[in-house]
């Protein structure tokens, strides 16, 4: 399967693509590896993407989940 949105991983280890001509934050360790077709991941801000029909959509955003230290 191929991603039709441009991705890329910075310095720090954190996931971006863009969506919509945006700049978009998809997360750091909660992204999936290798993406496949249907999988949803939370990013740390409580995004939900979503992987359809080769594009990663924001699908809605939650409370973000909480964090245990």
């Amino acid at each position: 399967m191929e991603i039709k949105n441009k991705i890329w991983m910075n310095g720090s280890l954190e996931w971006y693509a863009y969506i919509d001509d945006a700049e978009v934050f998809l997360g750091s360790r909660e992204v999936p590896t290798p993406l496949e077709e249907g999988d949803k991941w939370t990013n740390v801000y409580g995004d939900v993407f979503q992987i359809i029909d080769g594009f990663i959509v924001l699908v809605e955003r939650v409370e973000p989940p909480q964090r245990y230290w």
